[in-house]
């Protein structure tokens, strides 16, 4: 039996971000491990599938996520948004699923890290991703200069990302501790219809003085 990493939208209806061959497959699934049941029954109910009659059970419940696979049943692994055990739950079901011997298949849809390296501009042969970067103040900013400190070093770009009602927070990090020349992308409300992605130098994006606001975003820095 086989295992679906299943992506979700970013926003939107899943007809819009998903292709028809990946839509057809979640069709024929009738169990789900999730992160968020609410958001995965939207998405389930707005393919047009029998939501009353689907088992869906949360990721962080820890039951025994892979009984339907050893009934003999395909199961499909849900995110909230994005892709599924890439900056969000699940990789550790996916692990068990590869223990037991079962297979396991990504389904084609929208990654907001891949989208944002795309538009960035940035180096894209060597990236790495961060996640998200620490709370405290000092420890934050020492983070940044880490980060900066590699990205000039290996070449490499440097993508986090930061719960939307703390970006301006972190933006505002951004601009007080990396170099002047250090090149700043900020990819927001990707796929939507008030998408921006800009890539400015430190200096540039101080003079700009903008704020992000609560907005889903992406951040990748690139130090010269």
């Amino acid at each position: 039996m086989i295992l679906y990493a299943i992506p979700t939208p970013l926003g939107g209806e899943p007809q819009e971000a998903l292709p028809a061959p990946a839509l057809a497959t979640i069709r024929n699934v009738m169990d789900f491990a999730v992160e968020n049941a609410k958001s995965a029954r939207a998405f389930l109910g707005a393919l047009g599938m029998p939501v009353r009659d689907l088992s869906l059970v949360a990721i962080e419940r820890g039951r025994d996520l892979l009984a339907p696979l050893r009934a003999g049943r395909p199961l499909g692994l849900l995110s909230e948004a994005g892709c599924p055990a890439i900056a969000d739950p699940g990789a550790q079901l996916v692990e068990a699923a590869h223990r037991e011997g079962f297979r396991v298949v990504p389904l084609i849809g929208p990654s907001s890290i891949t989208l944002a390296l795309m538009a960035s501009g940035l180096e894209g042969q060597r990236f790495a991703f961060c996640g998200y970067l620490p709370r405290d103040a000092a420890q934050r900013a020492e983070r940044i200069r880490q980060l900066e400190q590699r990205s000039r070093r290996e070449r490499e770009t440097e993508i986090f990302i930061e719960t939307p009602y703390r970006n301006d927070v972190l933006f505002a990090a951004l601009l007080e501790v990396c170099a002047p020349a250090t090149r700043l992308c900020v990819a927001a409300d990707l796929t939507l219809a008030a998408e921006a992605v800009k890539t400015k130098t430190i200096t540039e994006w101080r003079r700009e003085k903008g704020a992000l606001g609560k907005r889903p975003a992406v951040f990748l820095l690139l130090a010269s």
